[in-house]
């Protein structure tokens, strides 16, 4: 691990003049923009976004930086090799799922947090620790939109993992997360583990979102991350339905034909590409899905 005494090593480094990173840490509030995105169960959120100049410095913090720092093999989401379907698998079969969820997880992630595991005094010097820890946290919050948020996020969240995991573990206990959602399935007492879970979530300054608390059992429909894992690893019905309705108009009438069916104002390339993105996802999921292996290569012979 190299260890980060000088200013001069950390502007090496990361390829950027110390003047240009404490002239961006100085006036954060004008590297900023507020950008809504709808949330899938109605209203918004308000990210925060850094501007192209931040965000090549976080970019820079987050690929020589924090990608040495050690997270959990817990930790599903944000890393190389990590998706929805590694984050589901664990789950697939078992007898009872239950899912929970860390309320408002980015907005309660603290700057000594930050500060202290992130950017430890271990290996950064004290005005080198602060520096970076301002670049990555804003106005009381991780930004959702900055690229160092993910990493930051995984790495603070190290030693509940590990807890959890742990005490999972003699339980025979799956346990996985991806990013706030995290995933329980075995056969167990749901009021032990929920209790268990939300205590740790206090030591790390975090509130479980009690609202979110899903039990699933086994004449349930089991969803991790958007998968089925009743039996095997699916995409839901209904997602598969609609593609595969999408997918029909568009080979018999044309793509431009259904998108002016649909009064969407896009090019047949950008839609084209989505679709592709979304059999490619539900390929993934199941392979063996003959439909969806036509439709990708049909999609593939049009560009």
């Amino acid at each position: 691990m190299i260890v980060y005494r000088e200013l001069s090593s950390l502007e090496r480094d990361l390829g950027i003049p110390a003047k240009t990173l404490y002239a961006l840490s100085s006036r954060l509030s004008a590297h900023y923009r507020k950008v809504p995105v709808s949330k899938k169960g109605g209203g918004s959120r308000i990210l925060s976004v850094p501007d192209p100049a931040l965000k090549a410095v976080q970019r820079r913090i987050a690929d020589v930086l924090l990608v040495h720092m050690t997270i959990s093999p817990f930790a599903r989401a944000y890393r190389p090799g990590g998706s929805t379907l590694v984050n589901a698998a664990p789950h697939v079969g078992r007898p009872l799922v239950v899912k929970l969820d860390i309320c408002h997880f980015f907005d309660s992630i603290r700057y000594s947090d930050v500060k202290d595991r992130a950017f430890p005094a271990s290996i950064y010097a004290e005005p080198i620790r602060i520096l970076l820890a301002m670049l990555c946290y804003y106005k009381e919050s991780l930004p959702q939109g900055a690229p160092t948020s993910p990493a930051v996020s995984n790495i603070i969240l190290h030693d509940f993992d590990w807890r959890v995991g742990r005490w999972c573990r003699e339980r025979h206990i799956a346990y996985t997360r991806y990013c706030d959602d995290l995933t329980f399935s075995g056969d167990f007492s749901p009021g032990e583990l929920i209790r268990f879970v939300r205590t740790q979530l206090r030591q790390e300054g975090f509130l479980l979102n009690e609202q979110k608390t899903k039990v699933l059992r086994p004449h349930q429909r089991q969803i991790v991350t958007g998968i089925v894992v009743n039996e095997k690893p699916a995409v839901p019905a209904e997602y598969r339905r609609k593609l595969r309705q999408e997918l029909y108009y568009c080979r018999k009438f044309g793509i431009r034909s259904h998108l002016e069916r649909l009064g969407l104002d896009l090019s047949e390339q950008a839609y084209g590409a989505s679709l592709l993105g979304r059999v490619s996802y539900a390929l993934q999921i199941n392979p063996e899905d003959r439909d969806l292996r036509e439709a990708r290569a049909w999609l593939l012979s049009r560009n």
